[in-house]
């Protein structure tokens, strides 16, 4: 089992970066409040909305908009764990998320990969899954692997059936993977729970964790909200991780892009919590500015490099791991 390195730790000796005060971090939080309970989230998926609505919530039938109370905001976040035992099929790859510690991870998703024997650049295909899996598993750097591409080759619909097959049969490393549906999260926990031996045997060593995007902005979308609730059921962490865009589906203003990312994620922890006390959940972050010029996320950027240090430090704020995409 790994425990990585420290990083912005307040520790006696190496590096960190001191982004926020404890006072301006407080102010993010009570400004984030202040959106989810006064503006509310968009939630798109019926059975969500009644379990925000079973949990307190105000809801707008019509609009279908949620309000989230304060209370409610601050009682899930504290319910959530802070830490998390993520299994790899061969143990040597376990791997715990806690307390600042820093690991490394693949990120999706290509939608081009070039042919490593033609040049050609084309789809990608489940054997191309396949391949990038098996590189993740030998290199040393990488702690758990998402699925860095998707198979194009196979009926679209349960793609991402396809694609589990392929990256739990050529890496030993921990997954992540966004399963796009509630139908295919459960086929998938159904094929974990069957290579770990059971379904008893998949909860002591989780060898898969789910990822899921809302929609910028403040927007829980139906598949978004089925992968949380499943995630939640399974005893499996879910990642929620935000990708506004500053200037495009967010304000351009980067303070203003942290308060809508940092809503849209404490959002779908609130669902996770009300579906299951104590369910998984990772602060994530795929969020960066719109480059105006050619109308394309500048991933890479200064602003993104920016915004990461600011998401991974509010994840810290609320003792959550984090899984922030670089440049």
């Amino acid at each position: 089992m790994k425990r990585n390195f420290h990083a912005g730790k307040t520790i006696n000796s190496g590096f960190g970066l001191l982004l926020f005060s404890e006072d301006e971090l407080d102010d993010i939080h009570l400004a984030t409040l202040e959106v989810l309970e006064t503006v509310g989230v968009f939630v798109e998926d019926e059975e969500a909305l009644e379990i925000f609505d079973g949990g307190g919530a105000i809801i707008d039938p019509a609009s279908k908009m949620v309000k989230i109370p304060t209370y409610i905001v601050e009682d899930a976040i504290r319910s959530a764990p802070s830490k998390l035992f993520l299994a790899g099929r061969n143990p040597k790859n376990d791997i715990i998320l806690e307390s600042n510690r820093v690991g490394f991870t693949t990120f999706g998703e290509g939608v081009y990969i070039n042919d490593p024997y033609t040049g050609e650049l084309r789809s990608p295909t489940k054997e191309d899954v396949a391949n990038t899996a098996k590189l993740a598993d030998a290199m040393s750097e990488i702690d758990v692997y998402e699925r860095a591409v998707g198979a194009h080759d196979v009926p679209q619909v349960v793609g991402q059936l396809y694609n589990a097959e392929a990256s739990f049969a050529n890496t030993s490393k921990h997954i992540f993977m966004g399963p796009f549906s509630g139908y295919q999260l459960g086929k998938i926990v159904e094929m974990a729970a069957i290579i770990s031996g059971g379904e008893q045997e998949l909860n002591d060593r989780p060898l898969i964790s789910f990822i899921t995007c809302p929609v910028s902005p403040l927007k829980l979308v139906k598949d978004t909200c089925e992968v949380i609730i499943g995630s939640a059921r399974a005893g499996l962490a879910v990642n929620i991780l935000s990708m506004a865009m500053a200037g495009g589906s967010s304000p351009v203003t980067l303070a203003g892009t942290l308060v809508n990312h940092n809503a849209e994620v404490l959002s779908g922890l609130v669902l996770s919590q009300m579906t299951r006390r104590g369910s998984k959940v990772v602060y994530g972050s795929s969020t960066t500015a719109l480059d105006l010029r050619f109308g394309a996320a500048s991933v890479g950027s200064p602003e993104c490099a920016m915004i990461g240090a600011a998401v991974a430090k509010m994840a810290q704020y609320y003792k959550l791991p984090s899984f922030i995409a670089g440049g």
